[in-house]
């Protein structure tokens, strides 16, 4: 019983520490450079916008057919995978509302997604005279800080649109509340509906955390923790970027090029979390035998290590994202291409070996390679960053300074400091870009198969 008692109580900690769920914040700050390193990409004809109802009108029978062979992969494919119930399968026909309704209940994302027409404005540029969209029209999140300091330009059906802008935008947008409430127990109807069961960790209670188990890959971990904490088997991201893939695939290929490219960025949404360490690793820094001194220590009545470790990885976590977003963003406003995170991020001569992605790839390669960057991940963090931010419990990064920028921080750092950090923000970059570019090769080879 005791045993038994313990194994509940490491599944218990390891179900907390999936907090901050957002791996890089704002992909499209990287999906710019690193598609644009794509002449196939950026210099492409403008392609024509169109409404996601058109786009269904049109495609209803042929998107039937390709969601009935999604769920048969999904079911034969995707380890524990939820099955998707009858009710929800798609059928064309009816009104625009009821087919975009049957739509997005077969993807089985959120049905609050408005799904409007928009591109993300690159920071340091101006949208003076154009039309713009305010935040609240492209997330359902409550908290929304990224999606807040973005501008987006609000498109109409027969504009004309960069092709890069349309993906690169795009990879943003399942931070947006996609895949939040999905689980039977977060308190909404279609949580209920759509046959995934109980979140599997995290706080069910908690908006964003929702999102995690789709948006995280925990493959690679050690035998003691499955056992300890089966539950983290049950990540999804496989199951979305074979769906977006495909889609995309199909859209192209039906000469839909809008919608081919808005669900290719879905897609590569995905990958991009993977090449994030603290997605493909439950507690880097955190090893199992330290892990169980813990729970030892929390059955006898002392329970604030394990609530130090989660509040330290957590942070750290956090700390790497912050520290991301607010390098890139300042690139941008500087028009500063020489930045080493935008260069990362853009360089090609990581591609060798990596040109393709197979179906297996997201947790044969992409995961397996984050899972074993985790540990040097977090010793650069820890080691690099001041210690208020990464090693003390009593600090909640994001809560305890709301407007914190890590960048600026470390700029007054020891140069050492601002060295190692570099280095390895820029070698994760360098993933993320190789990946992505990966990825719509694929894509691009997939679609030229149906034509």
């Amino acid at each position: 019983m005791k045993q038994k008692l313990e194994w509940i109580v490491v599944a218990a900690m390891l179900s907390c520490a999936a907090g901050p769920v957002a791996a890089w914040v704002n992909h499209t700050l990287g999906a710019w450079p690193a598609l644009a390193a794509m002449p196939e990409i950026n210099a492409a004809p403008a392609i024509r916008v169109e409404s996601l109802d058109a786009f269904l009108a049109a495609e209803g029978r042929g998107l039937e057919q390709l969601l009935q062979r999604e769920e048969a992969w999904a079911r034969a494919n995707v380890p524990l995978y939820p099955p998707r119930p009858g009710a929800l399968t798609f059928t064309p026909g009816g009104t625009p509302a009821e087919l975009r309704q049957r739509f997005v209940a077969a993807l089985r994302i959120n049905p609050g997604m408005k799904l409007n027409l928009f591109v993300q404005v690159p920071p340091g540029e101006s949208a003076s005279g154009k039309a713009t969209l305010p935040w609240t029209e492209v997330t359902t999140r409550r908290r929304a800080s990224a999606a807040q300091e973005g501008v987006f330009l609000q498109l109409r059906e027969g504009d004309r649109v960069a092709l890069l802008d349309v993906v690169a935008t795009a990879t943003d947008e399942p931070d947006y509340g996609m895949d939040i409430g999905l689980w039977d127990d977060n308190g909404t109807a279609y949580g209920k509906a759509y046959g995934f069961g109980k979140q599997p960790f995290g706080n069910p209670a908690l908006e964003f955390a929702s999102q995690a188990p789709f948006h995280m890959g925990f493959f690679h971990e050690t035998d003691l923790v499955y056992k300890a904490a089966g539950f983290l088997r049950r990540t999804y991201p496989e199951y979305r970027i074979h769906l977006w893939q495909s889609l995309a695939a199909y859209a192209l290929q039906t000469a839909h090029p809008y919608w081919g490219w808005r669900f290719a960025g879905w897609g590569l949404h995905y990958i991009e979390d993977l090449t994030q360490p603290y997605h493909a690793s439950v507690l880097p820094g955190v090893g199992a035998p330290r892990l169980l001194w813990i729970n030892t220590l929390d059955l006898l009545g002392l329970h604030e290590p394990k609530k130090q470790a989660i509040t330290l990885v957590s942070n750290r976590h956090l700390s790497l994202e912050n520290y991301q977003y607010h390098r890139m963003r300042n690139a941008y406003v500087r028009h500063d291409s020489s930045d080493a995170l935008v260069r990362a991020v853009k360089d090609t001569s990581a591609d060798a070996g990596r040109t393709s992605l197979t179906d297996d790839a997201a947790r044969e390669v992409i995961s397996r390679e984050s899972n074993a960057l985790a540990g040097a991940t977090d010793r650069v963090v820890e080691q690099s960053l001041p210690r208020k931010y990464v090693s003390d419990p009593a600090y909640i990064l994001g809560e305890t300074e709301p407007e914190l920028d890590l960048y600026d921080v470390l700029n007054k750092s020891p140069p050492p400091a601002r060295e190692a950090m570099t280095g390895m923000a820029a070698g994760l970059l360098t993933n993320f870009g190789a990946h992505s570019r990966a990825f719509v090769r694929t894509l691009l080879a997939r679609s030229q198969q149906g034509r």
